[in-house]
């Protein structure tokens, strides 16, 4: 989580020079470089049916990636964490196929009220929807991750999936960063790939290995804590007491709709 935040907040300075979606590209490229360096793709292992969830996976990963950015161009970093974080909590409350567990969401959403403070007239729809977006990608992308690192060793599947996701970013990422690559440009983005995707992405890829969707879930819920407090620290974005409130609200509804322990599971397939 810190890794995701403090590469997200480094990150700004970049989108103000090859925007949201060229800063996408650039981290995934470079991540993307960086994990075929250190972990061979494991391709004489992948099975027809594993190229669905792969492609999938990268989809999502590039969709998250470049959506979050682009949120945070135009709202807060901890809002737009908080916002983003809706899709996975919404996500583990549907899995729990109990109708009282809906209300998790519920209680997050009014946090996020109170972070967008939107009677104030000043609600910045397209920031708000970029992270709703990142959200749903975030969700799919924490489904699809468990599966293949079930699927594949270590992080060799994100040598396979950052690929394809920095594919993805480079629909809108290559046009908007045309013209503005440099040396120091792809050196800064080479830095924050480290961070995320290579260990931020690589962690969660292990500890997914070892949990269940809902125990990593209630760790993930301190994440808008997070980006309020790199936010605060890297980029001086300064919440109200109101939005610190509602913080509280959807880091409380995070950790109450997801339970859970340590995972069983099936040996690995090895053909």
């Amino acid at each position: 989580m810190l890794a995701v935040q403090l590469s997200s907040a480094l990150s700004v300075g970049l989108i103000d020079q090859v925007g949201p979606a060229g800063t996408a590209w650039l981290r995934l490229s470079m991540g993307a470089i960086i994990l075929l360096l250190i972990a061979r793709p494991p391709l004489h292992l992948i099975r027809r049916r594993d190229v669905p969830v792969l492609l999938a996976l990268g989809v999502a990963t590039g969709l998250m990636s470049t959506a979050f950015l682009a949120a945070i161009d135009h709202i807060p970093l901890g809002t737009a964490v908080a916002i983003e974080f809706l899709g996975p909590l919404t996500v583990a409350a549907f899995r729990s196929r109990n109708r009282r567990m809906l209300v998790w969401p519920l209680l997050a959403l009014g946090g996020v009220v109170l972070m967008t403070e939107p009677w104030h007239g000043e609600v910045n729809l397209a920031g708000v929807g970029f992270a709703a977006l990142a959200g749903t990608g975030w969700g799919s992308y924490i489904l699809l991750t468990q599966r293949v690192g079930d699927r594949f060793s270590g992080i060799s599947g994100l040598s396979i999936t950052i690929p394809v996701a920095a594919v993805v970013a480079a629909l809108i990422g290559v046009p908007q960063a045309s013209g503005q690559l440099d040396w120091r440009v792809l050196l800064i983005a080479a830095g924050l790939a480290l961070l995320a995707p290579v260990a931020a992405f690589g962690l969660e890829m292990l500890a997914l290995r070892r949990m269940t969707h809902t125990a990593f879930g209630t760790l993930m819920a301190v994440e808008p804590a997070f980006g309020v407090l790199l936010g605060l620290l890297v980029l001086h974005q300064r919440p109200s007491p109101l939005q610190l409130a509602g913080i509280v609200l959807v880091v409380l509804a995070g950790a109450g709709a997801q339970r859970g322990g340590s995972r069983t599971r099936e040996p690995r397939p090895e053909d």
